[in-house]
């Protein structure tokens, strides 16, 4: 009988410390990412255009996903923090080209972030256990 609740993927570190929370849980069906912000070689990456960091964003996402046996398809909703209203044409750009095809549901917010990063995206991915092999 598998749990009830399952803790996906290693500890989240940045910087060198170990943060406070999962990376992903499963909860029966469902996936739930922890929110992402760009990051590189272990640090939150402040530099670069809405562009890169969202790709950096969306790869990162997309590397969590397979460690819980999901792909992007799999993704039912997206929350979205950007830190400047001017960087959503560049986001939607970049998130469009990640989600072609049946794009999940998605909430974005323009609000000041905790670290001096663009913008973050969380993700709650559909898969059931009776179809993972």
């Amino acid at each position: 009988m598998a749990k009830k609740k399952q803790v996906i993927g290693g500890p989240l570190e940045i910087n060198g410390r170990v943060l406070s929370l999962s990376r992903a849980i499963r909860a029966g069906d469902f996936v739930f990412l922890t929110g992402q912000i760009p990051m590189r070689n272990g640090a939150p990456m402040t530099d670069g255009s809405i562009e890169e960091q969202t790709r950096a964003v969306l790869d990162d996402i997309t590397e969590t996903l397979a460690t819980a046996d999901c792909t992007r398809e799999h993704v039912v909703k997206a929350m979205v923090w950007l830190r400047d209203r001017a960087d959503f044409p560049g986001f939607n750009e970049i998130y469009g080209e990640y989600f072609p095809v049946e794009p999940p549901t998605r909430s974005a917010v323009v609000s000041d972030l905790l670290v001096d990063a663009r913008v973050e995206v969380e993700v709650v991915a559909y898969r059931p256990l009776g179809d993972i092999s």
